[in-house]
Protein backbone atom coordinates (compact mmCIF):
# COMPACT_ATOMS: atom_id res chain seq x y z
CA UNK A 1 0.00 0.00 0.00
CA UNK A 2 1.76 3.29 -0.86
CA UNK A 3 0.60 6.39 0.35
CA UNK A 4 -0.94 9.47 -1.47
CA UNK A 5 -0.34 12.68 -1.38
CA UNK A 6 -3.16 14.71 0.29
CA UNK A 7 -3.47 18.93 0.70
CA UNK A 8 -1.90 20.29 4.15
CA UNK A 9 -3.18 23.19 5.71
CA UNK A 10 -0.32 26.06 5.02
CA UNK A 11 -1.21 28.47 7.83
CA UNK A 12 -2.09 25.45 10.57
CA UNK A 13 1.66 25.84 12.15
CA UNK A 14 1.25 30.05 11.96
CA UNK A 15 -1.87 29.97 13.73
CA UNK A 16 -0.52 26.85 16.59
CA UNK A 17 2.59 29.44 16.72
CA UNK A 18 0.25 32.36 17.75
CA UNK A 19 -1.95 30.35 19.78
CA UNK A 20 0.95 29.96 21.77
CA UNK A 21 2.40 33.21 21.94
CA UNK A 22 -1.03 34.89 22.96
CA UNK A 23 -1.21 32.52 25.72
CA UNK A 24 2.01 33.50 26.88
CA UNK A 25 3.58 30.42 27.12
CA UNK A 26 6.90 28.77 26.24
CA UNK A 27 7.26 25.24 24.33
CA UNK A 28 7.47 23.27 27.96
CA UNK A 29 4.21 25.40 29.41
CA UNK A 30 2.55 24.20 26.14
CA UNK A 31 2.61 20.89 26.66
CA UNK A 32 1.58 20.68 30.27
CA UNK A 33 -1.01 23.28 29.04
CA UNK A 34 -2.50 21.35 26.34
CA UNK A 35 -2.47 17.96 28.71
CA UNK A 36 -2.63 15.33 26.25
CA UNK A 37 -2.77 12.10 27.90
CA UNK A 38 -0.94 8.86 25.94
CA UNK A 39 0.34 11.47 23.03
CA UNK A 40 3.95 12.00 24.00
CA UNK A 41 5.07 15.76 23.16
CA UNK A 42 8.05 17.36 23.31
CA UNK A 43 9.47 20.86 22.78
CA UNK A 44 10.49 19.18 19.60
CA UNK A 45 7.37 18.32 18.42
CA UNK A 46 5.53 21.58 19.24
CA UNK A 47 8.30 23.18 16.52
CA UNK A 48 7.63 21.11 14.07
CA UNK A 49 3.91 21.96 14.42
CA UNK A 50 4.54 25.29 14.15
CA UNK A 51 6.62 24.94 11.44
CA UNK A 52 4.64 23.21 9.25
CA UNK A 53 7.34 20.36 9.31
CA UNK A 54 4.26 17.73 10.89
CA UNK A 55 0.67 17.81 12.12
CA UNK A 56 -0.03 17.87 15.12
CA UNK A 57 -2.68 14.41 16.12
CA UNK A 58 -6.36 15.17 16.41
CA UNK A 59 -6.50 15.47 20.07
CA UNK A 60 -3.47 18.21 20.33
CA UNK A 61 -5.09 20.09 17.50
CA UNK A 62 -8.76 20.17 19.23
CA UNK A 63 -6.76 20.99 22.76
CA UNK A 64 -5.10 23.83 20.74
CA UNK A 65 -8.75 24.90 19.43
CA UNK A 66 -10.16 25.00 23.17
CA UNK A 67 -7.27 26.99 24.46
CA UNK A 68 -7.71 29.51 21.68
CA UNK A 69 -11.41 29.16 21.64
CA UNK A 70 -12.13 28.90 18.57
CA UNK A 71 -13.40 25.66 16.62
CA UNK A 72 -11.13 23.19 14.64
CA UNK A 73 -12.20 24.70 11.41
CA UNK A 74 -10.43 27.95 12.09
CA UNK A 75 -7.37 26.21 12.95
CA UNK A 76 -7.26 24.00 9.40
CA UNK A 77 -9.34 26.02 6.60
CA UNK A 78 -6.37 28.74 5.41
CA UNK A 79 -9.11 31.22 4.29
CA UNK A 80 -10.31 31.74 8.05
CA UNK A 81 -8.22 33.76 10.65
CA UNK A 82 -7.65 33.21 14.36
CA UNK A 83 -10.10 36.20 16.14
CA UNK A 84 -7.60 38.62 17.10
Amino acid sequence: MGRSFRERPKNLGRKLKRIRLNLGLTQDAMIEKLGVRGEPLYPASISQYETGKREPPLLVLLRYAKLADVSTDVLIDDKLNLPR
